[in-house]
């Protein structure tokens, strides 16, 4: 055998075992083969594009349940919110965050369609009469996956946090799960949904203490009580990015925020 044969097939034996290594890793992560792809694009991409910095690492638990929320200020901020979370739990485990987003992007073609259909986005109705959506979360909260919410609904403009609908706090006292607000800072822009993927930023994360609303959960789910837990964990979330909370004014003190013990930091209903 040539010098140049051994070479050649040398590397073409490196790229089958690079190539099994890449399936391998594929199809052993439980949320698919699309996910484990765009997470591999995006952790090479997302940090040099957009300069993505933290406050601290990631809270967010590797083996339970937990319902993210964050303000919303481009189609990137899923992709902004997930592509590192999994450094933050003991298991290094990467997993998906289901969001919840409207039906039209989660069905359209193209790359905003494919990333929500590989990241298990759950589609919603912008009428808010169809209670599927709702049922699903609770469905995944109860076996142990993570829910991210953008409270606000769709994509906004400006920095304080507009107003939010109360399903949130449904979703978070029926779930009983605990609730990590993020506060995305100047996330990717542009003309239209595609664009904030190839455009540079300068981004930042900051990551706040889990909400604990335990003093809520044998309280009757009232209009009135719900307004209440939705404006409690929209100040909280304000008060991340230094700004404010349009919906309501401030309560009192946060008169609902408990510290959250460790013990329920690692289980949830």
């Amino acid at each position: 055998m040539s010098p140049e044969t051994a070479g050649v097939l040398t590397l073409v034996i490196y790229l089958l075992i690079l190539l099994a290594v890449v399936v391998y890793q594929a199809v052993k992560l439980p949320d698919g083969w699309r996910a484990w792809i765009l997470f591999a694009i995006t952790r090479v991409y997302a940090p040099g594009l957009w300069k993505i910095k933290r406050n601290q690492r990631c809270p967010f638990p590797g083996d339970s349940a937990g319902i993210i929320i964050a303000n919303h200020r481009s189609p990137a901020d899923p992709i902004i919110l997930w592509y590192n979370s999994h450094l933050g739990n003991p298991q290094k485990k990467m997993r998906c965050i289901s969001f919840l987003m409207a039906r039209e992007y989660y069905e359209r073609p193209g790359l905003v369609g494919w990333i929500s259909r590989a990241m298990h986005s759950i589609p919603v109705e912008r009428n808010g009469k169809d209670v599927a959506p709702v049922r699903e979360a609770l469905r995944k909260l109860k076996q142990g996956d993570l829910i991210g919410v953008f409270p606000e609904g769709g994509i906004q403009e400006g920095r304080p946090i507009k107003h939010a609908n109360s399903g949130i706090a449904f979703l978070a006292l029926r779930s009983q799960a605990p609730v990590y607000p993020v506060f995305i800072n100047n996330s990717p822009g542009g003309k239209n949904m595609v664009e904030p993927f190839y455009s540079p930023a300068e981004t930042s994360i900051t990551y706040g203490e889990p909400i604990d609303l335990s003093a809520y959960y044998d309280r009757k789910h009232t209009k009135e009580l719900l307004e209440e837990v939705t404006t409690l964990m929209m100040w909280k979330l304000a008060e991340l990015g230094d700004t404010e909370y349009l919906g309501a004014p401030r309560p009192d003190e946060q008169a609902g925020l408990i510290p959250m013990s460790e013990d329920h930091r690692r289980t949830a209903n």
